[in-house]
């Protein structure tokens, strides 16, 4: 997986210079549970039908692809620089997300997809995936004095790579339930993913979540159930928690005043998990949302807003060799 170089997380009460009307993103608002996609792409190989449930993705996104078939024991993904496993769900085959990074650029690229049959045999499946530009946009921002030190580079790489040692573990297994995936926080939007940023007029960055209006001692809930993968301090993030959901699925939680979890602990959809704060490199109270997907930093938002099917209880590593 790629290493982002300069990604710095501000929060949006630090002062910001207008942004122009064109540039600000539609916000969106909180949804009910997604329901099943119909599929855009349908691709026949043999006895196995592997479907796409998106035209394009655009980057900072996650695409939906189902493998079907008679006989099938597992599948496995190769898209960019990643490989991850499909998700087994009862009675309906395999699932897999299909996670595009914010830097990635524009183009066509090959999705390749390795089914396995309960004989021991393979066969493959290629199909090329359109990436398309994320609608991002551009903010100037200026970071006070006593807080200046925390625009360091080196802060921030050792920062990213503390962090990507964690999510970039594949855990072969389900942790999120029927509920879904949600929003933390029943709050405002304020900044958002993947806005290109200049820190001081010097300082060029990216943003790798949603920033949330809230206030220091607000209650902040686990996105999806799972288990807690880190919940301690951190530099920039301050206190910060980060949740396995399983398959290649990281949520992230920053600036918080409280945490009321540890490490290892397994947490509910809903669940309360820690309150806003101003923590970390933090201007004032506010809350800071990020997800992963396959190692990649993709749209929080927009990932809650996705159908994502319920898996079955085994895991698909029996069948394939570890991906770590």
């Amino acid at each position: 997986m790629k290493i982002l170089t300069l990604v710095f997380l501000v929060l949006s009460t630090f002062p910001m210079s207008p942004i122009s009307a064109q540039d600000v993103p539609e916000e969106p608002t909180p949804t009910a549970l997604p329901v099943h996609p119909i599929p855009t792409t349908v691709l026949v190989e043999g006895q196995v039908i592997l479907e796409l449930y998106f035209e394009s993705l655009a980057q900072g996104q996650v695409g939906l692809a189902h493998i079907s078939g008679m006989n099938l024991a597992g599948a496995r993904a190769s898209f960019l620089e990643n490989v991850f496993d499909f998700f087994p769900v009862s009675e309906d085959g395999y699932y897999g997300l299909i996670a595009v990074g914010m830097e990635q650029s524009a183009g066509t690229h090959n999705l390749s997809v390795v089914v396995q049959y309960l004989d021991e045999t393979n066969s493959t499946i290629i199909t090329p995936v359109e990436v398309i530009l994320g609608p991002f946009i551009r903010q100037e921002i200026t970071v006070s004095e006593e807080l200046g030190y925390l625009i360091d580079p080196e802060v921030e790489r050792h920062e990213l790579a503390q962090l990507e040692s964690i999510f970039s573990t594949f855990t072969a297994e389900q942790h999120w339930d029927e509920n879904g995936f949600r929003w933390p926080l029943d709050a405002e939007l304020t900044s958002p993913f993947g806005a290109f940023r200049v820190f001081n007029q010097i300082a060029a960055s990216r943003h790798t979540g949603w920033d949330m209006r809230a206030q220091t001692g607000d209650p902040v809930t686990a996105t999806a159930a799972g288990r807690i993968a880190f919940a301690g301090v951190l530099d920039l993030r301050g206190n910060y928690i980060l949740i396995d959901h399983g398959y290649g699925i990281y949520s992230g939680y920053a600036h918080l005043s409280v945490v009321h979890v540890t490490r290892g602990q397994e947490i509910s959809a809903g669940e309360i998990i820690g309150q806003v704060g101003s923590t970390g490199r933090s201007g004032g109270a506010h809350f800071h949302w990020e997800m992963t997907v396959n190692g990649e930093w993709v749209d929080s938002v927009e990932f809650t807003e996705m159908w994502i099917p319920q898996s079955v209880s085994e895991s698909a590593d029996e069948n394939f060799e570890s991906s770590d």
